[in-house]
């Protein structure tokens, strides 16, 4: 598996193949690509519905578009997909060669963070080689994007130990979602062997020094690697 981060919450994920696109916005400073140098994958995921994580997803619209239905609804109707799968939190789908289950996320979803219109709930996603059962499978290699959130105890009590992920992908950048500290919890919690920082020194309010976040995962004992990835980078998942 393939693991590309094109700064902010923008990961490119490859599984055997089949290729995602998730919460899609180039405007950031980790990325010198703009939406045309990338390649339309087979899916776009969205976490929720907010501008950082929407703002270029209709540039690849030629793809299926996942999400809560109130979200890929108004991709279809806004941005011109014409393939949608509208799922919902706890439900996992076949894409291609990978499998998807979409979890909780402690966030808001205004649309383009606006008041006026909420599309559902926000989310995070479990991308899987193997469908997760409660049978633990040593052979899957498995991603968690946690989206946009705060610290949630569901991190320690259902995605750790039955969707197993084997690197996760945490926003750190603090003010509006989990910072350092949090975010360090919830490494330990996921039991993960890599974590990968993300959804920081995009804009003032979420600059921090990211070397405190690799402090903070060494403080609570866990053995997880910090992945500080350039953008554009891409981990390798094995």
């Amino acid at each position: 598996m393939e693991l590309t981060w094109h700064g902010h919450s923008t990961w490119h994920v490859d599984v055997d193949g089949t290729t995602f696109l998730i919460d899609p916005f180039f405007d950031n400073p980790f990325t010198d690509l703009s939406p045309e140098d990338v390649d339309t994958p087979d899916y776009v995921l969205l976490t929720h519905s907010h501008a950082d994580h929407i703002a270029d997803a209709g540039s690849f619209s030629d793809a299926t578009v996942v999400g809560v239905p109130e979200l890929t609804g108004y991709m279809e109707d806004e941005e011109g997909f014409e393939n949608s799968i509208g799922m919902n939190l706890g439900g996992t789908v076949e894409c291609g060669e990978a499998f998807v289950t979409m979890h909780r996320a402690d966030h808001t979803n205004g649309l383009m963070t606006g008041y006026e219109h909420e599309l559902g709930m926000p989310g995070g996603f479990v991308i899987s080689d193997k469908k997760p059962t409660q049978e633990s499978d040593a052979d899957a290699t498995t991603f968690y994007h946690a989206g946009d959130t705060g610290l949630m105890s569901e991190m320690k009590d259902v995605i750790g130990p039955y969707l197993e992920p084997d690197a996760a992908a945490l926003p750190c950048g603090d003010h509006f979602t989990m910072g350092p500290v949090q975010a360090a919890i919830a490494a330990d919690w996921l039991d993960v062997d890599h974590v990968l920082p993300m959804h920081y020194d995009t804009f003032p309010p979420i600059e921090i020094d990211i070397r405190d976040f690799e402090k903070e995962v060494k403080a609570t004992g866990s053995n997880a690697d910090v992945q500080i990835l350039d953008g554009d980078e891409t981990f390798t998942l094995e």
